[in-house]
């Protein structure tokens, strides 16, 4: 689905050629470098049990036209134009690492239409090392390589897929590769600069879930953790033996923690 958002062109991954406004609607925010492609399992779960869903592709990014957006906060901010463009008045939302910033953001400041937030490899504040920002701004290789195998787990550096013909690291490798140069480094940046996560997170009101790897080096637990506690009455969901890249590396697991949040 093509949209326009301020004179831009959006485009959304969704069955229908409009959400009807009667159904319940689910917004998925893919991570930094990333697009829709990500959320495709359980965009078709949820569609399959009758919600609008939306996974977007942020402005810059995927088959979305228009300006790279320049913080976190404007991308929440897309997000309710977003749906005002298509005669919304709430979404749950899900983001994941970059993403899960900006539902965050989303939930916290537009509290009215957010019915419910799954937060996927999240750490508050998420610092970007000057090595890999470096290569990002640089449109260097080597960017792609280290935030490819920083985002993945051991398992998948092994390549234990129980799906046949999968390759977690090649299929990650070839999503980066598709990013327009600069878009890396400049949603590095917004994750880098965005300081206000902490105290977002004591505002938000929503049922909330965390889904967080045990072996995440991008994201460590132990801030995934210390996001859920500041939190009012989120709940938690940690994978074991699971890095960043929970989608591709435990994407059962992971469809199975958002129904339970964001039905």
């Amino acid at each position: 689905m093509l949209i326009e958002v301020a004179g831009q062109q959006v485009f959304i991954n969704s069955q229908e050629p409009r959400p009807d406004p009667r159904r319940a609607t689910i917004t998925f925010v893919h991570g930094a470098g990333m697009d829709h492609t990500v959320w495709t399992l359980p965009k078709r779960h949820f569609e399959r049990h009758g919600y609008n869903v939306l996974a977007v592709d942020l402005p810059g990014h995927g088959k979305s036209s228009g300006t790279l957006l320049s913080s976190i906060g404007t991308m929440a901010d897309w997000i309710l134009a977003v749906l005002q463009a298509l005669d919304l008045q709430e979404t749950a939302i899900a983001g994941h690492s970059m993403g899960s910033l900006v539902a965050l953001n989303f939930s916290a400041r537009h509290p009215q239409h957010c019915r419910a937030l799954a937060l996927l490899a999240i750490s508050l504040p998420m610092p970007v090392s000057d090595e890999l920002l470096d290569a990002a701004r640089r449109n260097h290789p080597d960017a792609i390589a280290m935030l490819n195998l920083w985002g993945h787990g051991k398992a998948a550096h092994l390549d234990r897929n129980p799906n046949p013909g999968m390759w977690r690291l090649g299929g990650g490798q070839q999503l980066l590769e598709r990013a327009a140069d600069g878009v890396i480094y400049h949603d590095l940046q917004a994750c880098h600069h965005y300081q206000e996560g902490m105290e977002h997170a004591a505002r938000i009101s929503c049922p909330t879930l965390l889904i967080l790897g045990q072996r995440d080096v991008m994201t460590p637990l132990r801030n995934g953790l210390a996001v859920a506690e500041k939190i009012p009455h989120a709940r938690k969901l940690v994978l074991s033996n699971c890095g960043h890249s929970l989608l591709s590396e435990r994407p059962n697991e992971v469809l199975d923690g958002l129904r339970s949040v964001l039905l």
